[in-house]
């Protein structure tokens, strides 16, 4: 059982958020699954929003951007993967995990999937030293979870339907499982989105806690794709939610909904310094897709 050990995730410690930084390699461009409310059509380098990133880069180039930033004397801790797809979908964020563990091997490694394959690459992880898997779960009946995925890809399959949604649900369980009874620190993000997946929230919290979460973050969902017309939920409604949800885990309240790019503390975002930065150097990139 892997120890577990908070205190220099800023994510995770709101005691010392504003003293360490994390940074996202921006390395896993594909996704298995089509969210209703995800669109990586367009970017804003001052718009903090998860699956936005400005380029997408290979592992070996992740690592020069890594580098840049450690010599500069940075007070990253924690290196992370979430998107701007999901990283297990993505072969290069195994890649890139086995280059950090060669020249970081100090630093900690942060991945966030939906749980579609986690369970698939739960042992995977565990090689490679992971410290930190965070699930989002947006869903407990199949009936919701049709409101807001339209497809999954599994297996080389593309399904859709209520059969897409079943398989995403189960899988989402037995992959948290897994990672509990690995010793991986987990924490769950739900995205609540009005009129569609409100009620079920707690309900998530309750079932995540019971099978060996340690953290929930609870965020309002951001008006795009499919859902760019819906109503974002307030602040109260979302720290109600918090307040219930508190009974069955830790609830993060300092999430800043940050770039699959992002860098620095919650509460200083990097992302234009380091461009700048990265201007400097010399490799090659693709964009986002």
């Amino acid at each position: 059982m892997r120890k577990q050990s908070y205190d220099m995730h800023p994510c995770l410690s709101e005691a010392t958020h504003g003293k360490y930084e994390r940074i996202h390699l921006p390395v896993a461009p594909l996704c298995n699954i089509k969210c209703r409310y995800c669109t990586r059509k367009y970017d804003c380098v001052n718009e903090s929003r998860p699956g936005v990133a400005s380029r997408v880069v290979s592992p070996r180039d992740a690592l020069k951007r890594l580098d840049a930033i450690v010599n500069r004397n940075s007070r990253v801790r924690v290196i992370g993967v979430a998107g701007p797809g999901d990283a297990l979908a993505n072969p290069s964020t195994f890649e890139f995990f086995r280059l950090v563990r060669e020249f970081y091997p100090e630093l900690s490694l942060c991945v966030a999937t939906n749980g579609l394959v986690l369970s698939d690459y739960i042992n995977v992880l565990e090689e490679l030293e992971v410290n930190t898997i965070t699930i989002t779960i947006n869903a407990i009946s199949a009936e919701t979870a049709l409101q807001i995925y339209s497809w999954i890809y599994y297996k080389e399959n593309l399904i859709r339907e209520r059969e897409a949604v079943e398989i995403l649900l189960e899988n989402q369980w037995k992959g948290l499982n897994s990672a509990a009874k690995k010793g991986f620190t987990i924490k769950i993000n739900s995205i609540v989105i009005p009129g569609i997946n409100e009620r079920e929230i707690v309900t998530i919290a309750e079932k995540a806690s019971s099978k060996g979460a340690n953290f929930m973050n609870i965020t309002p969902v951001i008006p795009n794709g499919e859902f760019s017309r819906i109503q974002k939920p307030s602040c109260e409604f979302i720290n109600e939610l918090r307040e219930r949800c508190s009974l069955f885990l830790p609830q993060i309240k300092h999430c800043r909904q940050c770039r699959a790019d992002a860098l620095g503390g919650l509460h200083e975002e990097k992302d234009m310094e380091l461009e700048l930065l990265l201007s400097e150097l010399s490799y090659d990139y693709c964009e986002v897709v």
